[in-house]
């Protein structure tokens, strides 16, 4: 089966200057590909008549859906519909219903509508009319040599409605689409480079219908597979298949088999098996705790941290021994395992996990550079500790600090029985 391939347009200076960012792009192609449309391009062009003129024809070059958001105001730097009876060769006429549609939204408000509110029922005439619930701005379908071009307001609200309600539906009516699925895998501890490296045979021996592409960021790199075809049964089974190979060869490497953050695979884990954290930050500064709890819910596991940037707190606050203090320093093993003991201890928690290093740009020595890391997790049964090298970038060692120490967490919770 052919893919239907969607280009999405979005028109005004706004965006083009950074005055505001485009989520109906980003929201759009999320749930067209849910649907089984494949996104082909994204184009951003200016309130310009030749510029959206090109975009159009250059997009139906491309695509067999155009979907265009934007410019459809009553106010004169609003030219879409216009310009859209420039390309369809059509004109603008008045629509009643659309008048009636606009009057309804206004029945219960105190205002008197005014001519360019009530213009907005002037519409292209070769369009279908799709009425908009939640404003004034019409949407129009254009039909051309079997394809579509649809016109949407650019306001996020207005437009998620039409499409959920009406776009969408319509679209999967008018267009058979294949089975679409992707599937996410966070792996951890693997460069970029490295990993595909170790995927090379893996990877090129996968089906045609299926494509991997790595998304890396400080300490993780997502791979995704996207795979397509007429079945979804056969595609699912493929995908899985698939997995199956790629289990065997990464292991632990492999945080989690879905798009979200490690802190809500960490959330998760937890929560599965009844345990309860606490946390001792030293160079995160409490990047930790901040992510823990920025998930929901984070409460039925999470009880609190200690933010022990300062030795003297480490020894008040978690028991640290200033004697290891001296001879060994903050960052090392037998500190950072004393800060893990001490906080599970002081807080009551089933896990805890301790921090501390150089995130720098000062502070390191040639056995102990700038980027240095001590990461503990521990249980009742178990201390874990590592030695990690972030390197010299201070914000880059924080978010891998605190990335690493989720990932070694999930080590312990994995070897601790559920509760």
């Amino acid at each position: 089966m052919k893919d239907v391939l969607v280009e999405l347009i979005t028109i005004g200076d706004e965006i083009l200057i950074g005055q505001i960012v485009d989520t109906n792009s980003a929201w759009m192609a999320t749930v067209l590909n849910q649907e089984g449309f494949r996104i082909k391009q994204i184009t951003s062009v200016s309130d310009d008549t030749g510029h959206i003129l090109e975009a159009v024809d250059l997009a139906f070059n491309r695509a067999d859906v155009v979907l265009v958001t934007g410019g459809l105001g009553p106010t004169k730097d609003d030219i879409t519909k216009q310009t859209l009876c420039t390309y369809f060769n059509t004109e603008l006429v008045y629509d009643t219903s659309v008048l009636e549609n606009i009057q309804a939204l206004f029945k219960d408000r105190p205002v008197v509508l005014n001519e360019l509110t009530l213009n907005q029922a002037y519409i292209p005439k070769s369009a279908t009319i799709i009425q908009n619930k939640r404003g004034t701005a019409p949407v129009t379908w254009f039909d051309k040599d079997g394809k579509v071009l649809v016109s949407m307001p650019g306001v996020p609200s207005e437009m998620q409605w039409v499409m959920s309600h009406e776009v969408l539906p319509r679209l999967k009516a008018h267009f058979k689409t294949p089975a679409l699925m992707h599937r996410t895998v966070l792996v951890h501890g693997y460069p970029e480079s490295g990993l595909a490296m170790t995927l090379t045979d893996w990877e090129n021996n996968l089906p045609s219908w299926i494509k991997l592409a790595y998304l890396p960021s400080p300490g993780l790199v997502k791979l995704r597979l996207t795979g397509s075809l007429d079945e979804q049964e056969a595609l699912a089974a493929s995908l899985e298949h698939e997995l199956v190979s790629l289990r065997a060869i990464l292991g632990k490497a492999i945080l989690a088999e879905a798009d979200i953050p490690v802190e809500a695979v960490v959330g998760q884990a937890l929560k599965k098996r009844g345990l309860t954290l606490s946390t001792a930050e030293s160079c995160t500064g409490g990047r930790i705790a901040h992510l823990l709890t920025s998930i929901p819910g984070s409460s039925a596991y999470f009880t609190g941290s200690v933010v022990a940037y300062d030795n003297r707190i480490k020894v008040e606050a978690l028991g640290v021994d200033p004697a290891s203090l001296e001879t060994e320093g903050a960052v090392s093993q037998t500190v950072v395992e004393q800060m893990a003991a001490g906080i599970r201890q002081r807080f009551g928690t089933d896990l805890s996990l301790a921090v501390s290093g150089i995130a720098g740009p000062d502070g390191g020595s040639p056995e102990k550079p700038v980027g240095t890391v001590w990461i503990c997790a521990c249980s009742s049964t178990e201390i874990l500790s590592r030695r990690y090298q972030f390197g010299q970038h201070r914000g880059r060692t924080v978010d891998m600090a605190a990335l690493s120490a989720m990932a070694l967490l999930l080590e312990v919770i994995n070897h601790t029985n559920q509760s």
